[in-house]
């Protein structure tokens, strides 16, 4: 029967060198990646993420640890062997030849019947919606256009797994986002497993059905983007995707994964806990700007108070730094934009700061 996880890795490290000078890329990563998942390994530079995906493809050798494909494991098989096609930063195409050429290659090299790999690349031109290209050198292509051309010849041989290492990089702004759906689109359309490496929290989240959050060599968390965001289990998580607030409070009380937590000041605030949180004492409060709401100083329903030190506009949302006083820094709070709005708020300032129920959260260090 197959597996529902379309790879496995079981305690996989990767140490590089030995003695003083060894170097861990990869500290006993367990992950499951499921069949027909769009999954992201999202992670600064150097965080062990570009190591892990190479492990998969095998282009490196796991130190220790199981690599399973379908249940099977491959941890030492060659990359040729495996069924498994992998996206570079830099494309790879050959430039002496066209498009068509190029989506062929691979299939040639495998020993398929001419007939077959003609049909196959008009499918996949179609496919990346290039139809009109396919006798075009790759050279005279756009970088949009190259980078499909990669996707298109790394998905005609059928792939069980397709591994994308940054393979947006390059590309401007605008032609980013547009490639990020036309990814997400072909990994629907194809229902081929795509595991993708990169450092763009922005692209993690639009993209993906799951991410896991690397640091270090050590996986961090695995969740679908929204418990990413809303549920980060730990400080470099949450400061790590999008912007947050740390507040230093106390621990009440807690009931499973809701607890009370004291400010500074004596105010008492809800917050939701990790599952695995085993904390008590001095614990760290966060909270997204856009979980934040502006209030009068005085308002009885503020919980923490300061002088707006800074206002910045950002077109759709516009941001209020608030000085807590004391030493205790900047608090950010987001509000969105809107038409013929005025907030009335000027530097200097005296307000006070509520939480939305619900939002804030204590972490682990």
């Amino acid at each position: 029967m197959p597996s529902s996880n379309a790879i496995d890795i079981r305690s996989v490290s990767k140490t590089y060198g030995a003695g003083e000078g060894a170097v861990t890329a990869v500290r006993s990563a367990s992950l499951s990646i499921r069949q027909n998942e769009f999954f992201t390994l999202l992670g600064p530079s150097g965080c062990g993420k570009t190591t892990l995906l190479r492990l998969i493809a095998g282009f490196e050798f796991p130190t220790t640890g199981e690599i399973l494909l379908d249940g099977n494991e491959i941890g030492a098989m060659p990359p040729y062997k495996r069924p498994i096609n992998t996206v570079f930063q830099n494309y790879a195409l050959f430039p002496h030849m066209t498009v068509a050429e190029n989506l062929g290659f691979g299939l040639k090299m495998l020993g398929r019947p001419k007939a077959e790999i003609d049909a196959r690349v008009a499918e996949m031109l179609k496919l990346v919606r290039m139809e009109k290209f396919g006798g075009r050198k790759t050279s005279q292509l756009s970088g949009g256009q190259q980078q499909r051309v990669a996707l298109a010849r790394a998905l005609a041989p059928k792939p069980k797994v397709l591994l994308l290492d940054e393979p947006l990089s390059a590309l401007d702004y605008k032609l980013r986002k547009e490639m990020q759906v036309e990814l997400k689109r072909l990994q629907a359309e194809t229902g081929i497993t795509f595991v993708f490496v990169t450092h763009d929290q922005e692209e993690a989240l639009t993209m993906s059905d799951r991410i896991a959050v690397m640091e270090t060599g050590n996986l961090l968390q695995v969740g679908n983007p929204r418990e990413i965001y809303d549920q980060p289990s730990v400080r470099f998580v949450a400061d790590f995707i999008g912007e947050s607030n740390f507040v230093t409070a106390r621990l009440v009380s807690r009931e499973g994964t809701s607890a009370q937590a004291e400010l500074p000041h004596g105010k008492i605030v809800g917050a939701s806990v990790p599952a695995d949180f085993d904390a008590s004492g001095e614990v760290t409060l966060m909270l997204r700007p856009e979980h934040a709401v502006l209030t009068a100083a005085d308002s009885p329903d503020s919980v923490l108070s300061g002088t707006l030190a800074d206002i910045i506009y950002f077109g759709t949302d516009t941001f209020f730094d608030v000085d807590l006083g004391e030493g205790r820094g900047i608090f950010k709070v987001r509000a969105q934009n809107k038409p013929s709005q005025s907030f009335g708020l000027e530097k200097g300032a005296r307000v006070g700061i509520r939480f939305e129920p619900g939002a804030a959260r204590i972490l682990r260090n």
